[in-house]
């Protein structure tokens, strides 16, 4: 499948507005939506010295509101995405299943593939941009322009761990 040409501006123009990290997400959220694709879209924190994960972004609050802490798991997904870095890609339900116990709710919302690319800063993993589709949308193609917004996304994510 053919994807349009990424347009970043919004998400440069974002970063530059006040309210962070806000703006940044919401723009990521619209700009990959429209080169990449997604029904469902997530923004994941680490915050490696306590271990914890938290949802700082959803396009979809009520499914999947964002909030509080949970404990990582360190499962082969963990390793991949968040000490490796290297981009996962679930193209059916069946590899949904394997990584996500949410399954059942994912496939609620028409979801049945999934790209998570993990945001770098200074060698590490420190968040994970989720995108949710449905079966098959995701591709090999699409991780170079995905990981263009994740580095787009350091600054916002960046603000959230400190705190600010």
């Amino acid at each position: 499948m053919t994807r349009p040409v990424p347009d970043f501006s919004p998400v440069i123009t974002a970063i530059a507005q006040g309210g962070q990290p806000g703006p940044l997400f919401a723009a990521l959220d619209a700009a990959m939506g429209q080169a990449i694709g997604h029904k469902l879209f997530t923004i994941l924190v680490i915050h490696p010295g306590a271990n914890e994960s938290q949802r700082y972004y959803s396009n979809m609050p009520k499914e999947y509101p964002i909030g509080g802490r949970k404990p990582i798991n360190p499962t082969h997904w963990f390793r991949k995405v968040l000490s490796e870095g290297v981009p996962y890609i679930g193209h059916t339900y069946a590899d949904i299943t394997d990584v996500f116990y949410d399954h059942e709710l994912i496939r609620s919302l028409g979801c049945e593939s999934v790209l998570n690319v993990p945001v770098r800063w200074d060698g590490q993993s420190i968040a994970t941009i989720n995108l949710l589709h449905e079966a098959g949308w995701y591709s090999e193609a699409d991780i170079a322009t995905a990981q263009q917004f994740a580095a787009l996304a350091v600054p916002g994510v960046l603000k959230v761990i400190s705190g600010g």
